[in-house]
């Protein structure tokens, strides 16, 4: 019935009394934002690693000049025009990941496209395509970017256990420690896998794929272990957010020297 009234409401038109609006300005300024750093950020090339520890952004560094790249500097086809940054090179997965999610897709069509601009809100337009057209058809390929998702899940763990040591400046041996540092690379991981583990797509996968899980006893385990963390998906999706991007200021602003890693152990 609410589809059926904001259809025949003109843009912003509703009768709810309560600050509707407000959600929507707040998610398109914090999304905004976000977009905004996480862009500098990728096309800096540089900062994204001091020590032992290594940006999200630029994790794996395939290509580069830190002691974590993978297969050395930057290659010699990489197009003189494009400015190289390590980033460019893996931040396709983890930005598909959540610009295809099933919360982000609500989020940003509501923020962004005013599609509607909240329930029972007039929009701008008085069709409905759907998902079952293009472009918007391409939001399915959700399911296949959860697959690379859950490798960089375990790629960001490996630089957690790389965050435990530490070389020496005057002996060049590593030894053991946990710096502020570790700790940061630490929630990042958590907070991220919180929102990996709680994707839809991940559900329907452990529920083998049934629409009824609990004809199968395991199936029906998964499918209610990966429910609990799809429970606060807006709620891990956000604070996931924010600490991937904190994380890479963190770590940029210790190779700038402006933070000093303070070593706990």
């Amino acid at each position: 019935m609410a589809h059926a009234v904001a259809g025949q409401q003109s843009f912003g038109e509703t009768m709810r009394r309560d600050a509707w609006w407000v959600q929507p300005c707040f998610v398109f300024l914090g999304l905004s934002a976000f977009v905004v750093y996480s862009t500098w950020a990728a096309f800096q090339g540089a900062h994204y690693f001091s020590g032992p520890y290594l940006s999200p952004f630029y994790s794996p560094e395939i290509f580069g000049s830190s002691p974590h790249s993978l297969l050395g500097p930057k290659p010699g086809w990489w197009p003189g025009w494009l400015p190289f940054s390590p980033a460019l090179l893996i931040l396709w997965a983890p930005g598909g990941f959540r610009f295809t999610c099933y919360y982000y897709r609500g989020a940003y069509y509501k923020s962004f496209w005013a599609d509607p601009p909240s329930c029972a809100v007039g929009e701008p337009r008085k069709t409905f395509r759907g998902e079952n057209s293009f472009p918007l058809i391409m939001q399915n390929i959700h399911r296949y970017f959860m697959y690379v998702a859950l490798v960089f899940i375990l790629i960001l763990a490996s630089d957690v256990w790389k965050a435990l040591w530490f070389t020496d400046a005057v002996t060049g041996q590593k030894s053991f420690g946990v710096g502020v540092g570790t700790l940061v690379l630490t929630i990042n991981v958590v907070l991220l896998g919180g929102y990996t583990f709680g994707c839809h797509s991940l559900r329907h996968l452990v529920g083998g794929f049934l629409d009824q899980p609990s004809k199968a006893a395991l199936c029906h385990k998964t499918y209610n272990c990966v429910s609990c963390f799809n429970r606060r998906h807006m709620l891990w999706a956000w604070m996931s957010l924010f600490w991937v991007g904190f994380t890479d200021l963190y770590v940029r602003l210790c190779s700038m020297g402006v933070w000093t890693d303070w070593r706990i152990i």
